[in-house]
């Protein structure tokens, strides 16, 4: 079977935008990135993952892609240019594919431009609604590559930007294209925050996954997308799986039957065994229902000894790019870590009794070995679930 590479990645998050910085964080003895703002809820102050470095201009973009969001995709894909210029020229635009994960796309510009109507000053100048389109995101994308092949998005809440690279994936292995740029988006929007708050699913303080006071998410911002091709590159996505178990609006099924599911397939697809996987980046938004649920299938799948952990107390829950985001913190498990160095879980310690006890990952915790296997999950409302396995090329 064809085997499917990750030749190149950047990324864009709270943590920073570059591999050093990112890296530095990851494997820190403190926690940073998430931190206290009320700049998108004037008056409440709320643990969230900003990026903080400046984002490139998107003035001379059309009307309907001058948004944030595509700016974040913008510094993304900065970094990959050369790579992926590369691949065009080889490879001719019409065989190379976008494909991402969005959310919120123009989201906030269209709240600022409800505003001001609503204040009585009209619309914007060149305000265009179709701003607030997902797809745009991906035509800005393949507008800026100059190419011509599949462009489209994935927009399934925060399991986007994993199924994007599974996507990216069934595009190579089909024989339509021959190179893909895949990931995802998104940016921070106060009505996406009150969106959440309304389900009483944000916490003030930095989230606490798998603890007994866990009290709900940070919500974060960033993206990050992946050069994916045949030819073999640094890190290879041996697996994806896939699963929608439709339980709930917004509630994850509570026994993780779904989630176990997709975890399942990837193994199977790769034809990796449990025991083999050396550590697993956990959706863990911190809300009560998500982190039972995914504890037992966790535990179902794999056990309780592989090293786990969430990255969400350090980038917040960046949405659509999440499992983006954490594919590039798989990437970064995987490439040049002699060590084994892990993704410190942060958290209070206190563990919840009435979850399996997993084995979080903690500060300075290696392998001692590199890392072979990595499983990321990302689960999403209305029982959409994607679970990506990273292996050494």
């Amino acid at each position: 079977m064809t085997a499917i590479y990750l030749q190149a990645q950047s990324c864009v998050c709270a943590l920073g935008d570059t591999p050093e910085a990112i890296r530095a964080a990851l494997w820190a003895d403190a926690p940073s990135g998430v931190a206290p703002t009320d700049a998108h809820t004037p008056g409440r102050m709320l643990n969230l993952g900003c990026v903080a470095t400046p984002l490139p201009s998107v003035a001379g973009l059309p009307a309907k892609q001058r948004s944030r969001n595509n700016a974040l995709l913008l510094a993304a894909l900065a970094p990959l240019r050369p790579q992926v210029q590369a691949a065009v020229d080889r490879f001719g635009p019409s065989r190379v594919a976008v494909v991402l994960g969005v959310s919120t796309a123009g989201l906030d510009e269209g709240v600022a431009a409800i505003r001001q109507v609503h204040a009585g000053f009209g619309w914007p100048p060149g305000y265009d609604y179709a701003l607030q389109e997902m797809g745009n995101a991906a035509q800005c994308v393949a507008r800026e590559l100059g190419t011509s092949g599949p462009a489209f998005v994935i927009s399934t809440a925060c399991s986007s930007g994993a199924k994007a690279l599974a996507s990216g994936a069934r595009l190579l292995r089909s024989g339509l294209v021959d190179a893909v740029v895949a990931g995802g988006g998104d940016a921070l929007s106060g009505f996406t925050i009150a969106g959440f708050s309304a389900l009483e699913a944000v916490s003030a303080e930095r989230c606490n996954p798998l603890s007994a006071n866990r009290a709900g998410i940070n919500i974060g911002e960033g993206a990050a997308l992946f050069l994916m091709g045949r030819d073999e590159g640094p890190v290879r996505l041996a697996g994806w799986g896939e699963s929608a178990d439709a339980h709930h609006m917004s509630a994850p099924e509570p026994s993780g039957r779904g989630a176990a599911e997709a975890m399942q397939r990837a193994l199977a697809r790769a034809g990796v065994a449990p025991r083999e996987v050396d550590y697993v980046n956990l959706h863990g938004t911190a809300t009560p229902q998500n982190d039972a649920m995914e504890s037992l299938a966790v535990d179902r799948v794999l056990g309780r000894d592989v090293p786990v952990s969430s990255t969400k107390p350090l980038t917040g829950h960046a949405l659509a790019a999440a499992g983006a985001i954490e594919a590039a913190f798989a990437w970064h498990a995987l490439v040049d870590n002699p060590d084994g160095r892990l993704p410190v879980h942060w958290w209070d310690g206190v563990a919840d009794p009435a979850l399996p006890a997993l084995r979080p990952v903690a500060p300075g915790m290696a392998l001692g070995r590199p890392v072979r296997h990595v499983l990321s999950n990302s689960f999403a409302f209305g029982g959409s679930n994607a679970s990506l396995l990273f292996s050494q090329p």
